[in-house]
């Protein structure tokens, strides 16, 4: 019988208890329609409420060099309950690869168009970042996309960074993420580094539906 192996509920219905999902879950588990499931964009509270009732395998919310929030809460929770972590938008939607500058520009339907952190300014202000990384890269012999994919893979051993890409060649070369070991000596530099970084720029719209729609 087929089966889906990991089922996720992307963000979380504030108008139906967490539990009657993970009930509902539960039974299609049982039924043999679901092996797995997991949580997008979910506040700490929620993932322990419906991991009370069935216990999730996976959570996916965004994580990076430039948005590093899931440290505070979400992380040691998920250690503590034995929840794999599956970062999005591993590299800043595509702005930690070096490859977007304020001069950038999205089409209509590019979701970036209305990210705060995708304006002119916040694009420029935060070149900075980009900078740090392309040097670790060039120390490396790796690309900044690699640096940034190796970081996320060397917090956690549960963690499953999703970059996506429509080119084999930007496939290929996220792979390659897998033979960049940065030592525990490089990891603290680039930590600390990152540390005295201010991002400039919200994630999402102040007030729109994506803002409203996580950490619940």
């Amino acid at each position: 019988m087929e089966a889906i192996d990991l089922y996720y509920q992307h963000r979380v219905d504030p108008n139906v208890p967490i539990e009657e999902v993970a009930g509902v879950i539960q039974d299609l588990m049982k039924e043999g329609k679901i092996r797995h499931w997991g949580l997008s964009e979910a506040g700490v509270q929620t993932i322990r409420r419906a991991h009370a009732v069935q216990p999730l395998t996976a959570v996916q919310s965004e994580y990076s060099l430039w948005w590093r929030s899931p440290e505070e809460a979400l992380l040691p929770a998920l250690e503590e309950l034995g929840i794999g972590f599956v970062p999005f938008s591993p590299l800043g939607k595509g702005f930690l690869t070096g490859a977007i500058d304020r001069n950038a520009t999205f089409a209509e339907s590019d979701f970036r168009r209305i990210v705060p952190r995708f304006q002119p300014e916040n694009l420029e202000a935060n070149q900075v970042l980009v900078h740090l990384i392309e040097q670790f890269a060039a120390e490396k012999n790796a690309t900044p996309a690699q640096i940034s994919l190796a970081w996320l893979l060397a917090q956690k051993p549960w963690i499953v960074p999703i970059p996506g890409t429509r080119k084999l060649e930007r496939l290929e070369e996220n792979l390659g993420a897998l033979d960049v070991v940065l030592t525990a000596e490089e990891l603290q530099e680039l930590n600390d580094a990152l540390a005295n970084i201010e991002i400039a720029g919200d994630r999402y719209p102040a007030g729109s539906d994506y803002a409203k729609r996580t950490g619940k």
